[in-house]
């Protein structure tokens, strides 16, 4: 697996070496992507994926601990199994059925109703206003992160429901007989005792929000700007190369695309890397403890 993962990242990077000898470190900071002249930069793409994939988390993660708590504590023996069942068949639909839902109904939605309201209550206000004003085009890189949001919960909650049910039963009910809460068991009993697959399971979804293609390609808008407002159109490094790959007419411009591919590569391998150093901290402190 090791080998593999080596052999895909030089071959990305030998595939990118022109737009690295030609463009330098600049390719990373540039915001410039001109086609005509020959001019490309990865800084639109990469914010645009980071950017995204933060709105999708933001999102995805207490939804997704809220169902698996839902479904682990609170929710009757025969309504259980079949919301799980359901959950688990939403990760099964293809990502360009999640796109084109996206472009065809929720869009529209975000542009009629919220949108305007968007920009009309937080688009003035100081400080954060700049991220929440715009015109109301219902494409953009808020819309993105939801459409994400979506796709990510069912693989996000599928996750903690089974950590969760791993909890010795002894443990939770020793909380209830002194007097806890639901929510408190959860919170010091359950969330505890899983934290390490529950981490697992997030980097999961969010490993999943940073290579997500079609459905980002469909709602994101494709603009090759840099902008502050999450209302505006965007871009993703996924979305580029599956846009513009079969139009790469020169070899610069060819290169420049398996470029932001081997920059995906490392982002991703950085979250990977991110996660299996915070596991192994946490089972330290255990240790210790």
């Amino acid at each position: 697996m090791a080998l593999a993962l080596l052999g895909a990242a030089l071959s990305m990077a030998w595939g990118g070496r022109e737009a690295f000898a030609t463009f330098g470190w600049k390719f990373l900071i540039s915001t410039d992507w001109d086609a005509v002249n020959h001019r490309f930069g990865a800084l639109v793409p990469v914010i645009g994926t980071l950017v995204t994939a933060l709105i999708a988390m933001l999102i995805a993660v207490p939804v997704s601990f809220g169902i698996a708590l839902f479904l682990t504590e609170v929710a009757p023996a025969w309504l259980r199994a079949p919301v799980a069942s359901a959950i688990e068949l939403l990760a099964g639909i293809p990502s360009i059925i999640y796109g084109m839902w996206g472009l065809f109904v929720f869009a529209p939605f975000m542009a009629a109703h919220v949108d305007p309201w968007i920009d009309a209550h937080l688009g003035s206000l100081p400080a954060i206003g700049i991220f929440f004003s715009g015109p109301p085009l219902g494409l953009g890189m808020l819309t993105a992160g939801i459409v994400l949001a979506i796709m990510v919960i069912p693989f996000i909650s599928s996750v903690m429901r089974e950590v969760f049910l791993t909890v010795p039963a002894r443990l939770k009910e020793s909380a209830y007989a002194l007097g806890s809460t639901t929510w408190e068991v959860a919170w010091h009993i359950v969330l505890p005792y899983t934290r390490q697959a529950v981490i697992g399971g997030v980097f999961l979804g969010l490993g999943r929000a940073l290579g997500e293609t079609m459905a980002v390609t469909f709602v994101l808008g494709n603009a090759h700007q840099l902008t502050a407002s999450l209302l505006m159109p965007g871009n993703s490094i996924a979305a580029v190369i599956a846009n513009e790959f079969t139009e790469a007419d020169s070899e610069l411009y060819r290169s420049s695309l398996i470029a932001l591919g081997f920059l995906l590569f490392v982002v991703t391998f950085a979250v990977l890397v991110v996660a299996r150093l915070m596991l192994r901290q946490m089972e330290r402190k255990q240790g210790r403890a």
